[in-house]
């Protein structure tokens, strides 16, 4: 397949590059002249388990630059960049180009139906993950990390499962979901669980993980998450909050940071009203008390306003 990764970052580039070594022609599109100047110049290098490998891949700062449309576009920009990124990619979306997302939070899904029309888009959430190490070299966790892709409408068609097909092959853990809100749900438990405390306390995974204080209030602002999505009729998979703090660091190195964190360090604002916020939003349509999630929140907000 012909694959654009849109907004190629630390995950993007584990995701497209573990494609590309399966023999898929992919691009990665990052605005960063820096990224794209060392993916040009060296390739992508993969560091897995302390070894270093090198993979080759495309790479431009504009979709405009790809020649052609792609069989697959997919989108990880941060949540507050979706619809200018979707609209920039347009010119590589023909009639059987399928757009998933696989970014964090929800209603990504909406802004793409929005932008290159619903047929065209999958959703999808992925447990893998990724850390820059330099400008073309990143740290990745995608082995035995568990995608999920599915149709919006809940059926299983030839081009879901096709794509499934290559992710596994690339050996991405990938699996079709009837569910896919329910899917979307279960990755925002997780993103719940982890992000707005690791960004909160600057800790890795290794050290997040040593704090029983931590799990606690982990454990508790998944607890309210799962509340608002029974009061919704959101079908999970999960059936206790402590399932998203133990998945959340499955097979992930102890030097892994959060998304958020990874932004704060970067000096940029980060997904919060799309996570944690999505779930005090939902909390309070649905008049299910959100306080942890607030908290979470209001600290995150907080940080990002120090920082500009």
């Amino acid at each position: 397949m012909k694959i654009c990764i849109v907004g190629a970052g630390a995950l993007g580039c584990a995701i497209g590059g573990v494609l590309a070594e399966a023999g898929h022609t992919v691009w990665l599109v990052n605005r960063g002249q820096a990224q794209v100047d060392a993916l040009r110049q060296h390739g992508l290098t993969l560091r897995e388990n302390g070894v270093d490998r090198q993979v080759a891949v495309h790479a431009a700062t504009r979709c405009a630059e790809i020649n052609g449309f792609v069989d697959l576009v997919i989108v990880l920009v941060k949540s507050f960049h979706t619809f200018e990124a979707i609209a920039s990619a347009r010119c590589i979306v023909g009639p059987d180009t399928v757009v998933l997302s696989l970014q964090n939070g929800l209603g990504h899904e909406d802004v793409l139906a929005e932008a290159v029309g619903r047929e065209h888009v999958l959703a999808g959430k992925t447990y893998a993950g990724g850390v820059v190490l330099a400008p073309g070299h990143v740290l990745i966790g995608t082995q035995g990390k568990e995608t999920l892709i599915g149709e919006l409408d809940g059926q299983v068609t030839d081009r879901v499962a096709t794509i499934a097909a290559a992710f596994n092959h690339a050996g991405l853990t990938t699996t079709v979901s009837d569910n896919i809100l329910g899917t979307m749900w279960d990755k925002l438990l997780v993103n719940v669980a982890t992000g707005a405390l690791s960004g909160i306390t600057r800790l890795p995974y290794g050290d997040l993980y040593a704090v029983p204080e931590v799990e606690a209030c982990a454990v508790a602002a998944v607890a309210e998450a799962m509340a608002v999505a029974q009061a919704a009729g959101i079908r999970l998979t999960s059936t206790e909050p402590r399932q998203a703090w133990v998945k959340a660091a499955d097979g992930l190195p102890a030097a892994f940071k959060a998304s958020m964190l990874q932004s704060l360090e970067k000096g940029s604002i980060t997904e919060i009203d799309f996570v944690n916020g999505a779930v005090v939003r939902w909390g309070a349509k649905y008049g299910v008390p959100t306080p942890v999630n607030q908290a979470l929140v209001a600290c995150i907000k907080g940080i990002e306003r120090a920082k500009t």
